[in-house]
């Protein structure tokens, strides 16, 4: 078995979310979740299926975002696992659907922060371990910076 660290590679401004799921029906299912959840979304997703002709498959409202999935996808080469990049929304406004979506059996992360997959590949494929998202922390949260991130919630929305 050889370890592997992949990095996801996407556009700043862009949000990740990164799974797996069971079943070639997953392409259609997350993109009625996101369309669904958010008219007018800009979005790309691939899925790579485990079995029979182990296609990336993909799907999508956008063809630049569509391609930095599939691109994405083939480096991590995982059986299974599905990635969605978006555009101009957060994971937050279709996290819920996604969860829904019966064949999701895990979400690994939903980010905006880089992302690097943790895979082990022996001669059958390659699996994933687990994700790192982003940094680690550099220090414990003061009232000050409280403040600027229940400012930060009000400015997109979220808090009043």
């Amino acid at each position: 078995m050889e370890l592997i660290l992949e990095k996801i590679e996407f556009p700043e401004g862009c949000n990740i979310i990164f799974g797996m799921s069971h079943f070639i029906k997953t392409v259609e299912d997350l993109y009625e979740a996101m369309v669904n959840s958010f008219p007018g979304i800009l979005f790309g997703l691939a899925f790579n299926e485990a079995s029979g002709p182990c296609l990336v498959r993909k799907e999508g409202t956008d063809n630049e975002m569509m391609e930095i999935a599939v691109k994405n996808q083939r480096r991590i080469g995982a059986g299974h696992t599905f990635l969605i990049v978006m555009k101009n929304a957060f994971p937050i406004n279709v996290l819920p659907a996604i969860k829904d979506c019966r064949e999701v059996a895990n979400i690994f992360c939903a980010t905006a922060n880089p992302v690097e997959v943790i895979l082990a590949k022996t001669e059958q494929g390659n699996g994933v371990l687990g994700v790192i998202d982003g940094f680690s922390p550099k220090g414990i949260e003061l009232d000050t910076d409280i403040t600027n991130r229940k400012k930060f919630l009000q400015d997109i929305g979220y808090k009043r």
